[in-house]
């Protein structure tokens, strides 16, 4: 099925309808809702949370992409630093990558020990479990991109001025540690891939239908009831004809270039 056989603005649109639908749902009932993005460099995480985000309130669709841990967090109880994000009733979070950091780059590039890494391996069902019992809905998504499309979306980075700070020195690693990261992937899903929290993979050579599927898959796994909006009247402006404002050559504008 090629790319021009459906309009994805068309599409992506009605699923936004949904989504804002969705979102009103997790205040109204109070639900708390994480949803974790992981997967291959240049898989298309980032732009699939971008379109997920885009129609909803910022103070209710929160997303967490942390940074390297400081010498503090590093030395806290691994899941710690994650805790602290997760969501208040009526919110969602979206990780754009997570606690499986530990299974994936600090395993493939040594930044864990090997006692580290298995403790993590057994502890993190059990912690996800526990989420599970917390009340917390925990959707896990692996985005999957073949060695030639990443490559080409590598290039295109390096010469694309605007979307070259999405390149780093991590990704030349990743590239040359692909078989790693493959196993470490495998044995990460091995362990994590569990009936209670499953993950799910997401197919993203074609970045547009990896977010149209994507999005829509979640709007599948959280059941709502479309919200009816209250009609909004827009009350006429108060008389202000008798407050006389300061001239406005005392205020300092923007220069119209455009």
């Amino acid at each position: 099925m090629g790319d021009n056989s459906f309009n994805y603005e068309a599409e992506l649109a009605k699923l936004h309808t949904e989504l804002v639908h969705l979102q009103e749902w997790v205040k109204s009932q109070k639900l708390k809702v994480v949803i974790i993005f992981e997967g291959r460099d240049a898989s298309g995480k980032g732009g699939t949370i971008k379109r997920f985000t885009e129609p909803l309130n910022p103070r209710v669709c929160k997303v967490v992409a942390l940074g390297i841990p400081t010498e503090r967090e590093k030395t806290q109880w691994y899941f710690q630093r994650y805790v602290q994000y997760l969501p208040a009733a009526g919110e969602i979070v979206l990780f754009d990558r997570s606690w499986y950091n530990r299974a994936g780059v600090e395993k493939v590039m040594g930044f864990c020990t090997e006692e580290e890494y298995n403790e993590f391996l057994r502890s993190c069902p059990e912690f996800e479990r526990m989420l599970v019992r917390s009340d917390i809905i925990l959707l896990k998504y692996w985005f999957s991109v073949s060695d030639e499309e990443q490559e080409k979306r590598f290039k295109n980075r390096i010469k694309n001025p605007v979307k070259r700070w999405k390149f780093s020195p991590m990704d030349l690693e990743s590239r040359s540690r692909w078989l790693e990261y493959s196993k470490a992937k495998d044995t990460m899903f091995a362990h994590t891939d569990t009936k209670q929290v499953p993950w799910y993979v997401v197919n993203a050579d074609n970045k547009k239908r990896a977010r149209l599927n994507c999005i829509s898959h979640v709007l599948d796994q959280i059941p709502y009831k479309p919200m009816n909006l209250t009609p909004i009247e827009l009350p006429e402006l108060p008389d202000y004809k008798s407050y006389v404002r300061p001239p406005m050559k005392y205020q300092t504008f923007v220069p119209e270039k455009y």
